[in-house]
């Protein structure tokens, strides 16, 4: 399983109102090009090409909660499926997790090799229910 991966400029723009979790569009892209712990904003990002089932900008990603318990915030995302339509989609090996609204990058998942799709085939960015995308204690 890939593993969350955090944009290092994500806890300064975090500290500083950059993000509402709960309320702005989350969305992840796919990208073959390696994003580095450096990036900070959507356009630092080299997206696979638009096209058979995979739409620029990414797929929305649906909020199951963003809460806090005893100081502790959890940030909880329905898993993200790809489907390949009418040809292949990629290759890519990286999803990146984004705040649409803000363009801002939060995280990446780093699939260890590139991935290409064939026509019917789906990928599903599988987000752990129980833990979270992300905790802020």
């Amino acid at each position: 399983m890939a593993t969350f991966n955090k944009f290092y400029p994500f806890v300064e723009y975090l500290a500083e109102g950059g993000f509402n979790l709960q309320g702005d569009t989350l969305k992840v892209i796919l990208c073959n090009t390696a994003p580095t712990s450096s990036n900070g904003v959507i356009s630092d990002l080299t997206e696979i090409s638009n096209g058979n089932g995979y739409t620029t900008g990414g797929t929305t990603a649906t909020v199951s909660s963003s809460a806090q318990t005893s100081g502790t915030y959890k940030l909880v995302l329905a898993d993200v499926t790809f489907t390949a339509s009418g040809g292949s989609i990629g290759p890519f090996r990286y999803a990146v997790l984004s705040d649409a609204t803000a363009s801002k990058l939060i995280g990446y998942w780093d699939y260890g090799s590139s991935i290409t799709l064939a026509n019917g085939e789906s990928f599903t960015v599988d987000f752990d229910g129980t833990a979270g995308v992300l905790t802020l204690a």
